[in-house]
């Protein structure tokens, strides 16, 4: 074996770098080998890059902060001023190895970055986004222009690179937005589908494209003979004619593989599986169209972008692309090049007054140029000052593009170790204090009114459900449930069919978001449901749906569920639950929804509820069997009012159950029917007939009631039992009400029916809460100890 292993390590390159040892055992040092260096290397930028995102997370910080901090951190800045660690870890001879694996990341990472940037935004904006993005381009770029001189005087006074390179790169890094960042900034802020961000998107799309045209300009420029100022007429030419080929290649690609692909794409309907040649295909056209920018003068990274841009974003062959490339390139590779930026960034190098001097005119001017570019021109298109001063910050979001620009700078000898360090950090900057400067500047607006609306009391108008789905796997019971609640047909039903998505750094989430943009709402039609079939019924009301995907970070998620259900005028908000102990970020969404939700919130624990099938909701042959447990208070009222809505339905059982307790002198009463409201349910129920059957039992203890209740669960009698999630009457279940609950959202009961016992219940579960805004608008009775359960579940 040491043999062969010998054989594959010999070889090697001119400068004796061999790929693997031979192992320990054999003597050699694993860290004096390319492949298990880069191992090391890559598992160290990962643990160093992954743990700044969790530090900053709660500052709202996209990831590219933490990138590109851990990058310099890891390099001669921080760590690296520990020579034995840097000549170890990160040697000279293996830079060539890093940096080649991390350009692979990175074309391949700009082919995805092409593919989610959604250049119709543009047209649709009009003149003012083309006015404000030039503007955001223009007067930074001019302002890089105007300190190229003193900062090349300053800082790069003998460098033989020529003053027209350093003044683009110079207004290039200073002009550029990021897009992807600016983005996922927007998303977690929730300005996305405001106004000020589709002027923001659209912008940003129109300066990423310009940014990558003088990225081009740059590189043609900053030709490696353009250093001989004796052939500078020839330079000159040699320059234009990589223009032109620039030029070429675009129109080659946009009039030849657009076309190409669009077929490619069309050939895979909907659902299919794509085939393998078409991704083999543009895998090999992505690294093509790298390898002729790279020939023509002009950076590899170029022809993946444009490449990227060449593929249609509505199709199967688009998702599975993404699906393919994004999690191995952002997640593995692209790292890497953030910790090679940061190995050439040596803070160390900014010595003096006057350098730091310069890093401050350099953070102000870029500022400055990009805030006031964007602001005067979004207040001669009579945006409001303040959304206009808002979006001026957003526009100055740097990201991968500005290090891209930079690391090109570097490599042509037009940036020196000082000026690359200093543009770094006004990068960085830039993009830090973006999120809470807009956070203080601008909100979107306040927290909505809360809607209240009695299930039972026909409107008018239509009666708006929210549905959320955190798993696609709920929709069938979801729906099943939505379909025992119909109703009589005089009120129409409109059902928000939302799945809640985590927003995260993947490419594919840009994908969702493009698709937000377009409707106007936290969330948007996504063609990946099928809408549900719910068929006309003489006795039932008409249901219309609307499938929808709302795109949020987990600890903001419930704030687009509750204001979508306040701006629907939602009635009722259905939440599914999961039985997976690991989900543990969906049930603290849960929680806040149950906190702050607008409207009464009714939780299903589905365990195989009813029979939908593809095309039919509700089977003809299917008989749903509902129990109603009924304590008393605000929670059970809310259930009961449910049960009567579902006894509406034809094929709809609902059998209620009262627990009675007997006071201490042993008379015995019905105090959950104290309550005025509870009367008249009652009442109702009584009118009902056989739809609905009503029992009264008697409990000597309160034990007895949750032993009743769990019986209920595991009976194969019903299908569904319905409780009331909390705030009973006093005295119904005082020592349950005492302890804490292992899954909060469920209340007393619903744990009872769901803890430890998936393979004993056979029976679903559905805990109804009516709002607390509620109770606090009516005045309800709610009991101290109540009040003080309910806290346990804010976030």
């Amino acid at each position: 074996m040491a043999v062969g292993n010998s054989s594959s390590s010999s070889s090697s390159c001119s400068h004796g770098l061999r790929t693997s040892s031979n192992g320990v055992w054999q003597g050699d040092n694993p860290l004096d080998f390319a492949l298990p260096l880069l191992i090391v290397q890559t598992t160290l930028v990962l643990l160093v890059s992954r743990s700044l995102a969790f530090l900053i997370k709660p500052l709202r910080q996209p990831s590219v902060v933490a990138e590109i901090a851990g990058g310099i951190l890891l390099g001669p800045s921080a760590l690296g001023r520990n020579k034995v660690y840097l000549n170890r870890v990160f040697p000279i001879w293996s830079t060539p190895t890093l940096e080649t694996v991390a350009g692979i990341g990175l074309i391949f990472f700009l082919f995805l970055v092409g593919l989610e940037l959604d250049l119709s935004s543009v047209h649709k904006g009009g003149c003012r986004v083309f006015t404000i993005a030039a503007a955001g381009i223009s007067l930074p770029f001019a302002c890089g222009a105007l300190i190229a001189l003193p900062f090349r005087t300053v800082l790069n006074p003998h460098t033989s690179a020529g003053y027209t390179a350093f003044l683009v790169f110079m207004g290039v890094s200073l002009s550029v937005t990021a897009f992807p960042v600016l983005a996922r900034i927007l998303a977690e802020l929730k300005l996305l589908t405001t106004n000020l961000g589709e002027t923001a998107m659209a912008a940003a799309a129109l300066n990423d494209l310009a940014a990558w045209v003088l990225l081009a300009l740059a590189t043609a420029l900053s030709s490696r003979n353009n250093t001989d100022l004796s052939h500078h007429s020839s330079n000159l030419l040699s320059s234009l004619w990589v223009l032109l080929g620039g030029a070429a290649f675009v129109a080659a690609m946009l009039l030849i593989v657009r076309p190409l692909m669009s077929r490619a794409s069309s050939q895979t309907p909907e659902g299919a599986p794509v085939s393998e040649l078409h991704v083999c295909a543009v895998l090999v056209g992505v690294m093509t169209a790298g390898l002729a920018t790279d020939l023509l003068g002009i950076h590899a990274i170029f022809g993946a972008f444009v490449f990227g841009i060449c593929i249609p974003r509505e199709g199967a062959l688009a998702r599975m692309l993404v699906e393919r490339v994004e999690d191995f390139v952002a997640g593995l590779l692209l790292p890497l090049y953030f910790a090679s930026s940061g190995l050439k960034t040596n803070v160390g190098s900014i010595s003096g007054a006057r350098s730091w001097g310069m890093l401050g005119l350099v953070i102000v001017t870029g500022c400055a140029g990009k805030v006031a570019g964007t602001f005067v021109a979004a207040v001669i298109h009579r945006v409001p000052a303040q959304e206009a001063l808002t979006l001026g910050f957003l526009m100055n979001t740097k990201g991968l593009v500005e290090l891209i620009v930079l690391n090109i700078g570097r490599e042509r000898k037009v940036l020196n170790e000082e000026t690359f360090a200093i543009l770094v950090l006004m990068a960085l900057f830039s993009t830090f204090i973006t999120t809470p400067i807009v956070m203080a500047l601008y909100n979107p607006s306040s927290h909505p009114h809360r809607h209240h609306l009695h299930l039972s009391v026909p409107t008018p108008r239509n009666l708006h459900f929210l549905a959320c789905l955190h798993h696609r796997g709920s929709t069938l019971g979801i729906l099943t449930l939505f379909e025992s609640i119909r109703g009589p047909p005089k009120t129409p039903l409109k059902l928000y069919l939302m799945h809640l998505t985590p927003l995260s750094e993947r490419p594919s989430s840009m994908l969702f978001i493009r698709r937000a943009r377009r409707n106007g709402l936290p969330s948007v039609k996504c063609s990946d449901f099928s809408t549900p079939s719910f068929p006309p019924h003489p006795y039932l009301a008409k249901v219309s749906v609307r499938p929808m995907t709302a795109i949020s970070s987990l600890i903001s998620m419930h704030q687009d569920i509750c204001n979508v259900a306040a701006k629907k005028h939602a009635s009722l908000i259905l939440l599914d639950y999961t039985l997976e102990h690991s989900d543990t970020d969906i049930r603290a969404v849960n929680q806040r929804v149950l906190q702050e939700a607008p409207c009464p919130i009714a939780m299903l624990v589905n365990r195989g509820l009813g029979g939908a099938t593809d095309n039919q909701v509700f089977p003809n042959s299917l008989v749903l069997r509902v129990c109603v447990i009924f304590l008393g208070g605000p929670d059970c009222r809310k259930a009961l009012e449910l049960a009567i809505r579902m006894a509406e339905h034809p094929r709809v059982k609902v059998a209620v159950v009262s627990f009675i307790l007997p006071k201490s002198g042993g008379e015995i009463s019905n105090p959950n029917v104290a309550n005025t409201m509870e009367k008249e349910l009652m009442e109702e129920i009584a009118e009902r007939g056989d739809s609905i059957t009503y029992d009264e039992r008697v409990m000597e203890r309160a034990n007895d009631v949750m032993e009743a209740v769990v019986s209920f669960g595991r009976s194969s009698g019903y299908d569904m039992v319905v409780v009331g999630r909390g705030r009973f009457p006093g005295g119904m279940l005082p020592e349950w009400e005492e302890q804490a609950t292992e899954n909060g959202e469920l209340g007393q009961l619903g744990e009872a029916l769901v803890a430890n016992s998936v393979e004993i219940m056979s029976s679903s579960v559905l805990v109804v809460q009516q709002q607390i805004g509620r109770l606090q608008h009516m005045g309800a009775e709610q009991p101290k100890k109540v009040v003080e359960n309910d806290a346990r579940l804010s976030p």
